[in-house]
């Protein structure tokens, strides 16, 4: 499939020629009720963070190469014993299936297709079993360590019975941080009853969406919770929920007892700090990933590219290192694993294609994502992912 897409949208604007990531965050905005993209889009406190993700990885310079004979360029790399048509992952994202009908199915197909992991989230519209159902190839599943170690223990029986290999460990959200958007858009703060009243207001403002998913896309009890919290249960009772049961007392120990639990891949999601990588790596972690939670926890943390560096340092070799938070490209991909990283995982992008286009519109990123890849490495004179490191970066001195 052509990554450059046209859109026609005859009720809320001109005709919208799709060629980048920000192109289609444009349409997700269009597309969403307020509350469900500022959850997508924004960050923590001022989002300096969130800002600094992306702005510190256009400062990077690639060296460029010419003639080279580009003719048997190769984008797929292997990653947990598992071929990958790209060095790319689509990383776990909170309420994702509300952005288009059932959503987490549809981005599941469309990475299947395309031959790249998806990863769900715990707190997903669409459970385990809906997924497993939706898709052929095994995917990833993302856990966070909560106080209910029955739930933990069930979601994670829960998730072997339906094919899943490898088990992201989110451990940077101890507890959950301030996000400015989501207390103005009504998602969280305030009273119950005015937050539902902000959010059924933005509702009837998006008539497409409040067909597609608030009325055909039922159920809304985010599938993987709904035995804790009840099939009726909503995005309030959902968020009261999570603050009482995230744990802020979780430390290496707990970690350890889940991976001499978890039979395969385990992966641990949100490092920053080389030392907090070395303990990842003598705790037998598979994997890690350098995160700062797309700039939605600690605001005025590092951008995840400038602390890749010093974690590669560290324990590049020893396990697999994969990269999220600020990807927007696949010259950025690039960058990333120039600097050390096995693979890149995106959020956004993945999620504005859903709310934007659907499984066609994930599609179209993954598509995205591949041609400005292949461009990439063509002009730094890459013929395999493996070519791709310190060499290709650019030495100002």
């Amino acid at each position: 499939m052509h990554p450059l897409a046209i859109y026609a949208n005859h009720n809320q604007g001109p005709i919208m020629i799709l060629a980048n990531i920000e192109d289609y965050r444009r349409l997700a905005q269009r597309r969403l009720p307020r509350f469900l993209f500022e959850y997508i889009d924004g960050g923590a406190f001022g989002e300096a963070t969130l800002r600094a993700n992306t702005a510190d990885l256009q400062t990077i310079r690639l060296r460029q190469r010419v003639l080279r004979d580009l003719s048997n360029l190769d984008t797929s790399t292997t990653l947990f014993g598992q071929k990958l048509s790209l060095p790319l992952i689509l990383a776990p994202v909170g309420i994702a299936g509300l952005n288009a009908r059932r959503g987490e199915v549809q981005a599941a197909r469309a990475a299947e297709q395309a031959g790249v992991p998806f990863c769900l989230s715990t707190v997903s519209a669409c459970a385990l079993d809906e997924v497993r159902a939706g898709t052929q190839a095994p995917f990833w599943f993302q856990l966070y360590m909560m106080r209910d170690r029955g739930f933990l223990r069930e979601i994670l029986a829960r998730a072997r019975e339906s094919g899943v290999e490898t088990l992201l460990f989110t451990v940077d959200m101890p507890v959950p941080a301030t996000r400015y958007r989501d207390i103005r858009s009504g998602l969280s703060g305030g009273s119950p009853v005015a937050r539902k009243l902000r959010r059924v207001g933005q509702v009837l403002t998006r008539p497409r969406w409040a067909w597609d998913v608030g009325l055909m896309g039922r159920p809304h009890n985010l599938g993987n919770i709904a035995p804790v919290l009840g099939d009726r249960a909503g995005v309030d009772e959902f968020w009261t929920w999570m603050g009482k049961n995230f744990d802020p007392s979780v430390t290496w120990q707990d970690i350890d007892t889940i991976r001499a639990e978890w039979p395969g891949q385990f992966v641990i999601k949100g490092i920053l700090d080389p030392e907090d990588a070395r303990q990842a790596a003598n705790l037998g972690a598979d994997g890690l990933v350098v995160s700062n939670h797309g700039g939605r926890q600690l605001d005025g943390a590092p951008s995840a590219i400038s602390a890749l560096p010093r974690i590669a340092d560290t324990v590049k070799g020893e396990l697999t290192l994969l990269m999220d938070s600020g990807i927007r490209s696949g010259l950025d991909l690039v960058r990333a694993l120039a600097l050390g990283a096995d693979a890149g995982m995106i959020g956004r992008p993945w999620v504005y294609g859903l709310a934007a286009r659907g499984e066609r519109g994930v599609s179209e990123v993954i598509a995205l994502f591949e041609r400005e890849i292949r461009v990439a490495m063509a002009l730094t004179g890459s013929t395999r992912i493996a070519d791709v490191g310190p060499e290709i970066l650019w030495d100002a001195s």
